[in-house]
């Protein structure tokens, strides 16, 4: 999840370079010492950290690496301070170079070129969050739940995310094999995807008919499915919603099945819409005894008086957690289909001199009733698997479940 608008200045990071190339240029026979105090958290008090190694050991690379050629002083800083945050061992908190935050900006816009699925950490093992609608990655028949084990020839195991999606991504038209393995196969499977331009749909809605009890009317029915919570879903799902409202509409199907999230301000948006205002969505915990945020409900109650049901399934990250359970804990609406994937994280976005940004995780997310979602999930009020069998013959029973719950509503 992330959170938009948030800039600051890496100020330790900027002393260190400063006094290192002081150090790195200015060598003499006596070895200098820099020392930092770095606040140990679990103590509670300063370390004395000494930073002199890192620039010996720059210098030295310098002095004596055969391949001079080789230097790239730009990109050695950059794998400086991406081993700095990978050492945290969060999957959510990356340093982005200059050409990887373009890329991730691109991402959260809503194009970019590859083969168009999420992807995160479960158990340590590189997992797809979901395929997203319409996109290469879907067409080949990737599931949200597959394990990645290999890209190519290289080995996800000591992978970050930050360099699994670097290897994914390419110019349409190019291939990438992936080796999968989905629970209840035998063995692992090679899939090759060829890349293409993917633009992310916000959502599309029908107006689903189902019948009534003999010689009754007919249940008009509102089916909603979110792709993705980015910059522009916020505006598609305000107009969705006033079609709805000028619709026949009686009930609405909140389909938020393989949605892997965005902004939390998009998902509180569209939560108003749902809710009473200042109802609230989701609580920020920062830990450490820190006083927790809450954020509310602001929007307008348009949509508060439909009866409604929300359908998710292992797929469902973050942002679409937040609001599925936001709907659950404050309106008591059921839940359909399969626990979610447990992305309930908080992450801000620091720009950092010369183009490049550290997405930072700050906070955990809470549900309104104070439940965790890191690493959990939401369980489903009503559980309903999707099989292989499903799968093939295109049968969608979450769904079908889904319009027997809401017509008793």
């Amino acid at each position: 999840m992330m959170k938009k608008g948030i800039f600051s200045i890496f100020i330790i990071l900027l002393l260190m370079v400063s006094f290192g190339f002081g150090v790195f240029f200015g060598r003499s026979s006596v070895e200098p010492k820099i020392i930092f105090g770095v606040t140990n958290p679990e103590e509670g008090k300063p370390q004395d950290i000494d930073f002199s190694l890192f620039w010996r050991t720059w210098a030295t690379l310098q002095e004596k690496f055969v391949d001079k050629e080789n230097f790239d002083y730009q990109k050695m800083l950059y794998g400086a301070i991406s081993g700095m945050v990978n050492a945290l061992d969060d999957p959510y908190t990356v340093f982005f170079s200059p050409d990887a935050n373009k890329q991730f900006r691109e991402d959260v816009s809503g194009k970019f070129e590859g083969v168009g699925m999420e992807v995160g950490m479960r158990n340590n093992e590189l997992t797809i969050i979901s395929p997203l609608e319409g996109t290469p990655a879907q067409k080949a028949g990737l599931r949200a739940g597959d394990k990645i084990i290999k890209i190519g020839d290289k080995i996800t195991i000591d992978l970050t995310i930050d360099e699994a999606v670097s290897l994914i991504r390419g110019p349409k038209g190019t291939e990438v094999i992936l080796t999968i393995f989905r629970d209840g196969w035998e063995t692992t499977k090679d899939i090759t995807i060829v890349r293409g331009v993917i633009e992310i749909p916000s959502l599309k809605w029908e107006l689903l008919a189902s019948p009534g009890e003999a010689g009754g009317k007919e249940d008009k029915i509102a089916f909603i499915k979110l792709y993705q919570f980015h910059e522009k879903a916020g505006i598609d799902f305000s107009k969705a919603a006033f079609e709805i409202l000028n619709s026949s509409t009686e009930k609405i199907i909140l389909d938020l099945r393989n949605n892997p999230g965005g902004y939390l301000e998009i998902s509180q948006d569209i939560a108003g819409w749902f809710l009473e205002k200042g109802q609230v969505v989701v609580i920020e915990d920062f830990g450490e005894g820190k006083e927790k945020e809450y954020y509310k409900a602001g929007g307008n109650e348009l949509l508060l008086r439909y009866p409604i049901v929300v359908l998710i399934n292992q797929g469902s990250a973050s942002a679409s957690e937040i609001l599925a359970a936001a709907l659950r804990d404050n309106r008591g609406v059921k839940i359909i289909g399969e626990t979610s994937f447990g992305k309930g994280s908080v992450q801000e976005l620091e720009d950092l001199p010369g183009g490049s940004s550290l997405k930072i995780t700050i906070a955990k997310w809470l549900t309104p009733k104070g439940e965790v979602l890191t690493d959990i999930g939401l369980e489903p009020d009503i559980k309903v698997e999707m099989t292989t069998e499903d799968y093939d013959k295109e049968r969608d029973p979450q769904l079908d479940k889904a319009i027997e719950i809401i017509k008793g509503l």
